[in-house]
């Protein structure tokens, strides 16, 4: 079914306006009658932050950001969802057009700026399938024109506590001005602080794990003060990473690489995966790392778990590749495990990957 879905659906999305395409599919999602994936095998099982994911594939926060189809995406055979990125206040975003495909290059450049319906509106549907089985993580953003940007992330998370799987606090999208600068030490340690004591004061609903999503695009020297407050903070765990301003020399299309945004799918897998094995190798282990960036195949999410991801989430690959890719890699991983854990390769190649000059 998934994949006459993708048969049907792929050629007209792909001649439609990016944007567009994206809602009709969310809709279609709605109202689609799609089977339920086959159950996962139990060696792709990952137990993490208290929470035994199904399979480690994941679906990045940026498809659902109004938390409209989770559950439906669930069915679809992904091993958890992240919804949003979610503010607390309605926002419209950057003005149209904002979301450009690079075709040829198998990647796509968005100055979104975290439009979102808000906080309530999630809260709602959310509320409404509340305890149907699934892990739903909750990408938490700040509005553009807030005064105070860390106590939105702090009522969020105060608000979602009783609804998340886990949140994941967003400050590394290029696309609101100044976020990125929470991610610099002081106004991140200040940050983490207020979003790990409201997580502490909402644990009387449960103790929701709390994961940090960086840019691939910090400097060495900053990434050792990233990681340094997170450690300090007692963060579960970080996503790495978001999309990039960098533009590699790999990409063809040069025109439409010169649009201001961020850049995802396949030529951010080198820069994104060196970005998880420099990190893994600063966490020493302290908590696990989500490998995000460029996976269109088993082979990327293999290369994801060797350079120190203990679980991925893949959104672009879905443009290119089509619904059927999350079962392809599931496959996949199975082949190349053979018999053996995830956990038995998680950054068995970081080292290695941390030696290689800097990619470009």
């Amino acid at each position: 079914m998934i994949n006459l879905f993708d048969h049907l659906a792929r050629p007209l999305l792909r001649v439609l306006d990016p944007e567009d395409a994206h809602t009709l599919t969310l809709r279609a999602l709605r109202y689609a009658p799609l089977r339920q994936a086959p159950p996962d095998n139990p060696l792709l099982a990952v137990k993490l932050f208290g929470l035994t994911f199904p399979n480690p594939v994941g679906l990045a926060a940026g498809f659902d950001k109004n938390a409209e189809v989770p559950h439906t995406l669930l069915r679809l055979g992904f091993g958890f969802v992240e919804v949003g990125t979610i503010t607390p206040q309605p926002q419209p975003g950057n003005p149209r057009p904002r979301v450009f495909r690079l075709n040829v290059d198998q990647a796509v450049i968005n100055r979104y700026g975290f439009n979102s319906e808000g906080a309530a509106a999630a809260f709602k549907r959310l509320t409404a399938s509340a305890g149907t089985p699934g892990i739903i993580g909750i990408n938490v953003g700040a509005n553009k024109n807030t005064t105070d940007r860390g106590a939105d992330y702090v009522r969020l998370i105060e608000s979602f506590a009783p609804l998340a799987s886990y949140f994941a606090v967003n400050v590394s999208s290029p696309n609101t001005p100044g976020l990125r600068d929470l991610q610099r030490a002081s106004m991140l340690d200040d940050l983490l602080a207020r979003v790990m004591a409201a997580r502490d004061r909402a644990a009387r609903f449960k103790a929701v794990p709390v994961v940090l999503k960086i840019a691939p695009d910090m400097t060495l020297s900053e990434l050792d003060d990233v990681v340094g407050v997170a450690l300090r903070r007692r963060i579960d765990g970080m996503i790495v990473g978001n999309t990039t301003v960098s533009r590699p020399n790999s990409l063809r299309d040069r025109a439409t690489a010169r649009e201001a945004g961020g850049l995802s799918g396949k030529p951010l897998f080198p820069l994104a995966t060196r970005m998880l094995a420099e990190t893994f190798v600063r966490a020493e282990g302290a908590f696990p790392l989500i490998g995000a960036g460029g996976i269109d195949s088993a082979e990327t999410a293999l290369a994801k778990f060797r350079a120190g991801a203990s679980l991925v989430q893949l959104y672009t690959g879905l443009v290119f590749r089509g619904l059927g890719l999350v079962a392809e890699i599931k496959a996949g991983l199975l082949r190349a495990i053979s018999g053996k854990a995830l956990s038995d390769i998680v950054g068995d190649d970081a080292a290695a990957i941390t030696a290689q000059p800097w990619p470009q």
